[in-house]
């Protein structure tokens, strides 16, 4: 005959504690290494993204891969890393990016761009991409501050926090957010 054992039960109050402990420490975890909500400030990503839209970032796949032309990113300004951008990357290191009389130029060749709101009116000379830097530009052309401009300029690559998977609100709303179909059949 076995020996009965008695195990002392935890208390409700103790499973509670563990349960929310757990908990916090699993969402801690998730939004510091996978992914992240993020709420749009601004008007520099219309007509795609809306002020006060809420993104879902994914934090962890540019540890393994590079950032592709036409994803959206959201990362941290160069000149006040407290302040968090939302854009689209347009030039990748080593692509030529130039904009003139409201086009966009990639290795020379147009961008035909139906997902922004209007031409940009402010051009930008023709100018190679350094390495391990980033040509982001807001959808907003001629409201965006992106690296037309010194305050962002090239982007660092360890400035991007993630890119922009998913949209979740409004509910209205809900939508992936797919790279642009001239970034994925062109070859610049």
């Amino acid at each position: 005959m076995k020996p009965v054992v008695h195990r002392k039960q935890k208390s409700q109050l103790r499973e509670l504690v563990e349960t929310i402990v757990s908990a916090v420490l699993i969402a801690a975890f998730i939004m510091i290494f996978i992914a992240r909500a993020y709420t749009v400030n601004g008007d520099s990503m219309l007509p795609t993204l809306h002020h006060g839209e809420r993104l879902l970032v994914d934090k962890i796949s540019y540890r393994f891969i590079e950032p592709s032309r036409g994803e959206i990113i959201v990362f941290k300004n160069p000149s006040n890393p407290s302040e968090q951008f939302v854009k689209r990357v347009i030039g990748l290191p080593g692509d030529k990016v130039a904009i003139s009389q409201g086009v966009v130029y990639i290795n020379d060749q147009p961008i035909e761009e139906d997902y922004i709101l209007a031409p940009p009116r402010i051009g930008f000379a023709p100018q190679i991409v350094p390495e391990g830097t980033y040509f982001v530009l807001g959808d907003n052309r001629n409201n965006s501050e992106d690296s037309r401009f010194s305050r962002v300029g090239f982007l660092p690559k360890e400035l991007i926090i993630g890119r922009a998977i998913w949209r979740y609100w409004p509910l209205s709303k809900i939508s992936l957010m797919p790279r642009p179909a001239v970034f994925t059949t062109t070859d610049f």
